[in-house]
């Protein structure tokens, strides 16, 4: 059976390359980075090296650069120690965030931590940017606006520098989830003054359990996790080196590689546009995803005319066909509440249709696309 995976903004193949450096790391340098002996001092020196050079790669410090688990503990370790340690009352977001930001906002809201505040959205999903600015200059409490670069679901692209700048203007912290965007996108965070920024390997073919959070020099947060002096005193624990040598491996690789993979992966977006609005005319796409200018050249979103019994088992039915794609945010998987995303772009009786999230890699290739589309015609029009 034909095997096609298209579903990398829930995670994505590793890269060989990365496997090699993660598998040398593991055989070779099993020192403890804490040691002072050589074999520790030998992991230490290399995730030293690994920090300096993903610094490099967005213009930040490497003091800046604090290795996570993964974006989920990078949204939640900035968002919580914004609360505890800067002083922050508000928190200003939307409604179509990952729930990695949304489910710890929540729960600061519940305990009585933050007045929590929801910018409004256009029928697109951008948000508000006048609604915005009325929120930040609402009263005089501490502020912190926290917005994702790119939507994970519907791949709208927002421009953060002109929102971190407006943010700026009424002294508000700026977070942003970047998980779907760092190593698709050039960053400089020397140009605009974004104070925390979350990213994840596996989102641009490294391993997973793996991120890191950019945190503002001297920004005066404090650990979340206690026990040890690990990096820079932020999170403690002993590193897991071999992850992070995979993590700078597949940084390197995705900014080296920028340009030409951009081109590739874009390009089999556009097919993939062009094909569904030929085959299947009366499909839909989500928010900006059918839009080249305003969404990531990572993924569509397309609301299928599909009919109510053939939905329930579209997925399984495109599996059995050997292709993977996602129902909403794979983080969401088991859920069958719907797509919290897409519940507040789209009308009642759009939501009763199927949407499907396709995304796209340098792995894929047009041949996939022309099958996949195939088996899309052929599931609606049996």
């Amino acid at each position: 059976m034909k095997q096609v995976y298209l579903d990398n903004a829930a995670t994505t193949q590793v890269h060989p390359t990365v496997i090699s450096k993660m598998q040398d790391a593991l055989a070779n340098s099993y020192g403890n980075p804490s040691s002072t002996h050589s074999f520790g001092r030998t992991s230490k020196t290399a995730i030293e090296s690994a920090r300096k050079t993903i610094a490099k790669y967005i213009n930040a410090q490497p003091s800046e650069i604090i290795f996570t688990s993964g974006g989920t503990e990078a949204d939640n370790m900035i968002l919580r120690c914004a609360v505890r340690d800067l002083g922050v009352k508000t928190i200003i977001t939307t409604r179509i965030e990952h729930h990695a930001v949304l489910h710890t906002v929540e729960e600061l809201e519940a305990k009585g931590l933050i007045e929590l505040r929801y910018v409004n959205l256009d029928t697109y999903g951008n948000p508000d940017l006048l609604h915005l600015e009325e929120l930040l200059k609402a009263d005089g409490s501490k502020k912190l606006v926290s917005l994702m670069h790119v939507n994970n679901e519907i791949g709208n692209k927002i421009d953060l520098e002109q929102i971190t700048l407006l943010s700026k203007k009424y002294n508000a912290l700026v977070h942003s989830d970047t998980v779907q965007s760092l190593g698709h996108y050039e960053w400089d965070v020397k140009k605009f003054p974004i104070d925390f920024l979350a990213a994840a390997a596996h989102k641009f073919h490294g391993p997973k359990g793996i991120g890191f959070a950019f945190i503002r020099k001297n920004s005066g947060m404090s650990c979340m996790i206690s026990g040890g002096s690990q990096e820079r005193g932020l999170r403690a624990g002993t590193e897991s080196f071999h992850n992070i040598v995979g993590l700078q491996e597949a940084f390197v690789h995705a900014y080296d590689n920028l340009d030409s993979e951009r081109n590739y992966v874009e390009g089999l977006k556009k097919y993939f546009i062009q094909q569904v609005r030929k085959e299947i005319p009366n499909a839909t796409f989500n928010g900006h995803s059918g839009d080249l200018e305003k969404s990531t050249y990572t993924l569509v979103n397309v609301c299928l005319p599909i009919t109510e019994d053939k939905a329930m088992m579209l997925l399984f039915n495109l599996d059995i066909k050997g292709i993977a794609c996602s129902k909403g945010s794979a983080c969401q998987s088991g859920s069958d509440t719907g797509s919290h995303v897409l519940a507040q772009i789209l009308s009642k009786e759009d939501m009763k249709k199927p949407s499907v999230r396709f995304s796209f890699s340098t792995y894929n290739t047009r041949e996939e696309i022309d099958y996949t589309i195939k088996v899309l015609k052929d599931i609606i029009e049996s």
